[in-house]
């Protein structure tokens, strides 16, 4: 039997502080084959000589670099065990951040991800939880492309669907969207189709202006509370006629237009939507607040359709697996108060530009200036004037260290895809993107990054520092980092190209579903390479948005995977348990068998 090697365990300095406290460093002094556990704040970081030496001196052959992402410290080490004249390929990772470890509840957990790596172990191949029997049922939480697309593919594989959406339609963002990049498809006619099939689909029960409200069970089998709020008008029974909706006297921001426009409080979300039919956002109803009007059940020719009264109700189902497909909410533009969004009309954001340039907007596709209604509301209209300069900004909300460190990754691809539409409706018009970095990373992205600037766009390297008003125009201060110096430019309109952020309610789901979030409030993957629509709570998947920024087709294609994985574990009959219920004992010995099975 070869001699085991000596192991020293470093806790790197990419490790939350609270992973250098006693208790795992301590655990790590007490494990048989470590010779010794330093912390790299203590270490001569900058002197691979001074370290191997260390290494030399206490003998150590082999060694565990510890801590939430303790690959950024790998090289430094790699090159002092070279130096101490031992192998570099000694040097192996324990990292927390990918196995969901980010607060002191997983401290058992970060134990137990150490333990795997002194042994020599995968920690995914000893933290294999029990398999259990799975209820064949599956709830899809959120209806946009990625929620539609699992509940389609898990529903064709012949098996029942919960898809439970907050709005009153389905089709999520998606819906609201002109034109795809990079291929200018109309995204409608891809969307559409889809939710015409949920909607006629046996096995999809689809529950829309509905919300998880509380989970209980087991994997395999979680019983799932849902509150179905109150539409006031019967879905069985609503001709789609739109009499109530023109006699309503009430009207409020659509949401679906990105409140560009107003609705009625009595309104179907938009043309397509599905189910195709009215509902009463109670919010802004005459009666609902105060008991008078009642004008749109007076109208409708459909006896007792409209039930102003109507309360919300609470149902339960049982289900096996969960698909968690919330999507995101974008980023408030009116936080970046430099940016005069909210105080200047004429700076819009990136959505709202979407619902202007599409047909069934509110100016019936035509770009147009922002202006007041009768009432005093800001609304776009296809009577006001139309600009003849444009400025898109990047990276609004992303990118910065004030709102959000990371990269929202479809802003450049859709910023683009926006001039080339502006072009299309406004040929003559002045249109210049300005951004810190062009990230056309997807296939046939950079030759539609390309084929914009041969269209006349005219794309400026810099950040914007500020938006100010002058002589009726917006005054923009920006650099130009390849023409090195600052520029200021009048525009008519301003496009601010809005970030990604997690939705509001993420936190809370987050809580209920037992799974993790990263920093920025997105859902932790089980491993983002091995399993990344897998989580530590057994029988819940996630897809799209939800888990961080990415485009449509990178989200359809982890709703099919998330979706096969549930159809696999219905045919094998059963469902992996939870990995973050595993104690350490347990894991410590699937490992220590794995260990003997190998030698």
């Amino acid at each position: 039997m070869s001699e085991r090697p000596a192991t020293a365990v470093i806790f790197t300095r990419a490790a939350p502080a609270h992973f250098n406290d006693a208790p795992l460093v301590f655990f790590s002094k007490s494990l048989p084959d470590v010779k010794a556990v330093w912390v790299a704040a203590e270490l001569p970081m900058s002197d691979v000589k001074l370290m191997a030496r260390k290494i030399n001196e206490q003998g150590v052959t082999r060694i565990v670099l510890a801590g939430e992402q303790p690959g950024l410290d790998k090289a430094y080490f790699t090159g002092a065990m070279a130096a101490a004249g031992q192998n570099p390929a000694g040097v192996v990772l324990a990292g927390f951040r990918e196995q969901g470890i980010l607060s002191d509840a997983g401290l058992e957990m970060a134990q137990a991800v150490v333990y795997c790596a002194v042994k020599g172990v995968p920690f995914e191949r000893a933290a294999q939880p029990k398999q259990v029997p799975v209820n064949p049922d599956t709830l899809v939480i959120g209806a946009g492309i990625a929620g539609i697309q699992a509940a389609l593919e898990i529903a064709g594989g012949g098996q029942t669907v919960y898809l439970v959406e907050k709005t009153g339609t389905i089709g999520g963002h998606m819906a609201m969207f002109d034109k795809t990049f990079p291929t200018l498809d109309c995204a409608a006619c891809i969307l559409t189709p889809k939710m015409v099939e949920v909607g006629q689909n046996p096995r999809i029960v689809l529950m829309t202006y509905s919300e998880v409200k509380a989970l209980s069970g087991t994997p395999g089998h979680y019983t799932v509370k849902i509150l179905k709020k109150a539409r006031r008008v019967n879905l069985s029974t609503c001709i789609g006629c739109g009499m109530c909706a023109e006699k309503c006297p009430a009207r409020a921001k659509s949401e679906f237009d990105a409140g560009t426009t107003l609705r009625k409080a009595i309104y179907i979300p938009f043309p397509q939507a599905v189910p195709n039919k009215y509902l009463i956002d109670a919010a802004s109803c005459i009666y609902v607040q105060n008991g008078k009007c009642g004008v749109c059940a007076k109208v409708c020719p459909v006896p007792d359709c409209i039930n102003l009264d109507e309360k919300d109700e609470e149902v339960d189902i049982t289900v096996g697996n969960i698909v968690v497909a919330t999507g995101f909410k974008p980023f408030d533009a009116a936080r970046a108060e430099q940016f005069g969004y909210g105080k200047f009309p004429n700076v819009l954001t990136s959505l709202e530009l979407e619902r202007l340039v599409n047909a069934s907007g509110p100016t019936d596709g035509g770009i147009h200036f922002r202006s007041k209604d009768k009432k005093d509301n800001w609304v776009f209209t296809a009577a006001a004037g139309q600009p003849k300069s444009l400025a898109l900004i990047h990276c609004v909300g992303s990118r910065d260290e004030n709102f959000n460190k990371y990269c929202s990754k479809v802003c450049c691809m859709y910023s683009l895809k926006l001039a080339h539409l502006i072009k299309e409706k406004l040929p003559d018009a002045e249109v210049v993107e300005y951004y810190i970095d062009m990230r056309a990373f997807g296939k046939g992205y950079e030759e539609f990054y390309e084929r914009i600037k041969e269209e006349g766009v005219k794309i400026v390297r810099g950040r914007t520092a500020k938006i100010a008003e002058q002589n009726g125009k917006l005054l923009l201060r920006t650099e130009d980092i390849l023409g090195d110096r600052l520029d200021e430019r009048e525009f008519d309109m301003v496009v601010l190209a809005v970030g990604l952020e997690p939705r509001e309610d993420s936190e809370a789901l987050a809580r209920m579903l037992g799974i993790s979030r990263s920093e920025e409030g997105w859902f932790m993957e089980a491993h983002a390479d091995g399993e990344p629509v897998g989580t530590f709570t057994g029988g819940v998947t996630i897809a799209g948005l939800c888990q961080g920024p990415k485009d449509i087709p990178d989200s359809v294609a982890q709703a099919s995977a998330a979706a096969a994985g549930v159809l696999q574990s219905i045919v094998r009959g059963s469902v992996g348990g939870s990995v973050k219920d595993l104690s350490l004992r347990e894991i410590q010995t699937q490992a220590n068998q794995l260990v003997e099975a190998e030698s």
